[in-house]
């Protein structure tokens, strides 16, 4: 399986923000749209960073409440890990477990396509074991 599958499945809307919008700004867009990160672009197609709800908390505990009025690259990840749609599926599980990180973007052609979450990752598994279960259970009761 590849990244495109899971993309086709879930699609390639990607929400950004800019490197100079605040953090307050940020916690309002991961609010908005019930999502854990965003890829930090100031052009909407290269991927400059990933900020997600975890760096604003550790950067919370360790700055405090000054840290709404930062810009988001000061609590950004700029050295992000990315995928391409034609990556296998089985690859990216494996750079997200041993990087210890719960989303990718991917690029083709060094601009941003989609980006995939280990949700997104996890959910098209239990829905491929589930087909192959009903085909197994249809096999058996032939």
């Amino acid at each position: 399986m590849r990244i495109s599958d899971v993309v086709k499945r879930k699609g390639d809307t990607v929400i950004t923000v800019r490197s100079d919008a605040s953090v307050a700004d940020l916690l309002d867009l991961l609010a908005e749209h019930r999502i854990g990160a965003v890829v930090v672009s100031d052009d909407g197609r290269a991927v400059d960073g990933i900020v997600s709800e975890r760096d604003v908390v550790r950067h919370l505990q360790q700055v405090g409440a000054d840290v709404l009025t930062q810009q988001v690259s000061s609590i950004m990840t700029s050295e992000v890990q990315t995928c391409t749609p034609e990556d296998e599926l089985v690859d990216l599980e494996h750079t997200m477990t041993e990087h210890r990180i719960r989303h990718v973007p991917v690029v083709i052609d060094g601009r941003l396509a989609a980006i995939v979450s280990i949700g997104d990752v996890v959910k098209h598994r239990i829905t491929d074991l589930q087909a192959e279960r009903d085909q197994l259970s249809a096999y058996i009761q032939q």
